[in-house]
């Protein structure tokens, strides 16, 4: 005969109690793995209704609201975010795994629906929302010790860019560098696409490509313009000890004038029936490739 539970709770033999323990693991390594981008999130008209009735609410220049359990943990360690407000729900503060009385910045626990308010009913926010300022500018001059930039030419997508900033982050690229003008701005989607990589990599945008392009040969790099029917291919094409990778947008790619600006064009050889990826694809093998020249010393690349 079994004993009585006098505790009052589940049994320790209970299975439901055992389910419920392995469900939450599960949930929590589907999480991480969504967070790093390793499987697709759900589609949002599947999760969640309203979206045709909802309005953003009007934002300050100087107001970014950041969003998801891996972003929002990100911009927390860094120190140069300056952070506003913490809106989070009582189950993602557990699962942030933060010490409250050591933020530093208000917080609020808030039912869902609320941080839906602002963010709207597709964002993907895991019950949690960091109002914060935008990162502080850089300029081109301080990456002249970084040997690895990516330059986008109008690269729109937040999505891709925010791709783009994870594969830059993981080869330790010193910048990405975009337009002021058909470039995303600092935003949640971007941080959200960039998971957690928005907090570890300057993000610039200049006012003229061409312009920045000139300055970072001043500055000592080659630049190589991606392009598919480049006349070399990019892994022949690399020199000295800086490279700059220049990547266009899908459909359009470089404009003329970058074409025309950049040190080299180059191309990806891909020797299967399709010959053109998603541009967050290029970034990576082209980093990859970057990598993998700029490895050995600086005086055996200088002799090439």
């Amino acid at each position: 005969m079994s004993k009585d539970n006098k505790s009052g709770g589940k049994a320790a033999s209970d299975p439901s109690a055992k389910d419920t323990h392995y469900a939450n693991l599960r949930r929590a390594h589907r999480d991480a793995k969504r967070e790093r981008g390793e499987i697709p999130t759900p589609q949002p008209q599947k999760r969640r209704r309203g979206a045709e009735d909802w309005k953003p609410p009007a934002l300050a220049p100087d107001q970014v609201y950041l969003y998801g359990l891996h972003t929002v943990r990100a911009a927390l360690d860094n120190p140069e975010r300056k952070k506003i407000k913490l809106f989070t729900t009582q189950n993602a503060l557990a699962r942030l795994e933060i010490d409250v009385e050591t933020l530093g910045i208000p917080f609020e626990i808030v039912p869902p629906h609320e941080i839906d308010k602002v963010l709207g009913p597709d964002a993907i926010h895991q019950g949690v929302m960091l109002e914060t300022r935008p990162l502080p500018t850089r300029r081109l001059e301080a990456l002249k010790d970084s040997p690895l930039l990516l330059v986008l030419d109008q690269v729109t997508d937040p999505h891709n860019v925010g791709a783009i900033m994870r594969s830059a982050v993981a080869f330790n690229a010193g910048a990405v560098i975009t337009t002021q003008r058909h470039s995303p701005t600092e935003s949640g989607v971007l941080a959200k696409s960039a998971s957690g990589a928005l907090e570890l990599i300057p993000y610039i945008q200049i006012t003229n490509l061409a312009d920045a392009i000139g300055e970072l040969h001043k500055l000592g790099f080659s630049t190589i313009g991606l392009d598919s029917e480049g006349p070399a291919p990019l892994e022949s094409t690399f020199s000295g000890d800086k490279v700059a990778l220049v990547l266009g947008s899908e459909g359009k790619g470089l404009r003329q004038k970058t074409r025309e600006t950049v040190s080299a064009l180059a191309r990806l050889d891909m020797p299967g029936a399709i010959k053109s990826l998603n541009v967050s694809n290029a970034a990576a093998i082209a980093l990859y490739a970057a990598r993998l020249y700029l490895k050995p010393e600086s005086g055996a690349k200088a002799a090439r």
